[in-house]
């Protein structure tokens, strides 16, 4: 059956968003108004991804019209994929002039997808913005968000854990003994993917749990403390597991503020810090307004101290409960002085190799799911990478709680045997913290 051709017009998020978009449409055409060209030269400068994305996009745009005196045939993206044009007229119409005063770069995009749509059918405009989208759709325009790696069940991130109920008593009391159990023994309704945590219960007695789908057991998870810090709750529990486990190389843990992420991942990597040579512990800068920080006073540190300071409270909290006189908390400081302990933004920390390294990637819901894999794939022997964040709270205006890193990577890697996810829901920092939290 033959596909009816359409023509995306695409606005200048999603090159923002994704440099490769271009070659995401398959066999239909691309519309690029001209004025998407002034908008990615504000963003050519900078270290943030939106900058590296807009410059690579433009070199992608070079490279292809090298050999092309005029872009008005069109420019052939590949086999089986359709062709590339450059809207460099603006016919700024009548009605539109009476809608949009302002000949602002949304508005100019606009009016680029109205012309078209008035001369072909299956015109999309393609934007993240929802604001343009629903302008877009009031003029009777198709209007799309871009679904390219954006998840779709973003349920299973949120979901609480699994208690099984009316579970065998005997089964459970061998488990307690024996420390596992044969998968066909406990017979549940469906089995778990690999690293899947969850709650057996008798009615009576609980057990926690995780299953282990190469050996197809379910394993008993027991309490651990690490660094002085106890895990609250069973979400708590499963998650200093994971952190604990040598065969679990890459760990996510989502939650809102105060349900103890980076705590526990910051108590694991201390617990462990013999097994490996340094402990990084980074978080994304998402500036105000889009502005570099060398808008900010001060010098290189200075700049970036109030961004790192949340890293360092949960320091603090270690070496509140260990004691700040005790050899445990004066370990940290000999970390932190040795730079064997390493609190630095992640823009500082890309680029280099992560051999023998426990690394704490923080706020990792305001990655891209570019920013997410460079990350992951610099990892060397002996590297566990650990991704904290709430996906309900994203600072970055070019990334929604589908299209994040953090969302991207948890679904990607689900059952994979080096990969645990945990989503913790109770919050531990204050009763206050928890209610705020819940209901603010």
């Amino acid at each position: 059956m033959k596909v009816m051709k359409k023509t995306f017009v695409l606005d200048t998020n999603v090159l923002l968003h994704d440099f490769n978009a271009i070659y995401n449409f398959q066999e239909h055409d691309i519309v690029i108004p001209i004025v998407v060209f002034e908008e990615l030269d504000k963003f050519k400068k900078g270290n943030g991804v939106i900058n590296f994305n807009a410059r690579q996009i433009m070199r992608e745009l070079d490279k292809l019209t090298a050999n092309k005196d005029t872009f008005s045939d069109g420019i052939e993206l590949g086999e089986g994929l359709g062709k590339l044009y450059i809207e460099s007229k603006l016919e700024f119409s009548e009605d539109l002039k009476e809608l949009f005063i302002d000949m602002i770069p949304d508005h100019k995009i606009l009016a680029v997808a109205y012309n078209l749509s008035r001369k072909k059918e299956n015109v999309i405009l393609v934007s993240q913005d929802i604001n343009l989208r629903l302008k877009a759709r009031s003029l009777g325009i198709q209007a799309e968000d871009y679904k390219t790696g954006k998840i779709e069940h973003i349920d299973d991130i949120f979901k609480e854990v699994n208690t099984y109920g009316s579970f065998d008593s005997s089964l459970l009391h061998r488990l307690y003994t024996d420390g596992f159990l044969n998968i066909e023994d406990a017979k549940l309704a469906e089995e778990p993917i690999h690293n899947d945590y969850f709650i057996l219960s008798d009615g009576i007695s609980t057990a926690l749990a995780s299953y282990d789908a190469s050996k197809k057991i379910i394993r008993l998870v027991k309490k651990h403390t690490a660094y002085h810090i106890k895990p609250r709750n069973a979400e708590q529990t499963f998650a200093l597991d994971a952190l604990l486990r040598d065969d679990i190389q890459l760990v996510s843990l989502t939650g809102r503020a105060g349900t103890g992420k980076t705590l526990l991942a910051l108590a694991a990597a201390l617990q462990q810090a013999d097994k490996f040579n340094n402990i990084l512990l980074a978080r994304p800068i998402v500036a105000l307004s889009n502005k570099d920080l060398g808008y900010l006073p001060g010098d290189a540190i200075e700049k970036v101290r109030p961004y790192m300071q949340p890293l360092f409270d949960n320091l603090n909290v270690i070496k509140q409960q260990s004691g700040f006189k005790s050899a445990a908390a004066k370990k940290i400081d000999e970390m932190l002085q040795e730079k064997k302990l390493i609190i630095e933004p992640l823009a500082y920390i890309r680029g280099r190799s992560l051999a023998d390294v426990f690394f704490i990637v923080d706020e990792a819901q305001n990655l891209t799911p570019h920013e997410v894999k460079t990350i992951i794939t610099r990892a060397g022997e002996n590297t566990k990478i650990v991704f904290t964040g709430d996906i309900e709270q994203i600072d970055s205006p070019y990334l929604d709680d589908r299209s994040n890193g953090l969302s991207y990577l948890t679904d990607k890697m689900k059952g994979q045997d080096l990969f645990a996810h945990i989503h913790l829901i109770k919050g531990e920092r204050s009763r206050l913290a928890e209610l705020a939290s819940r209901l603010l």
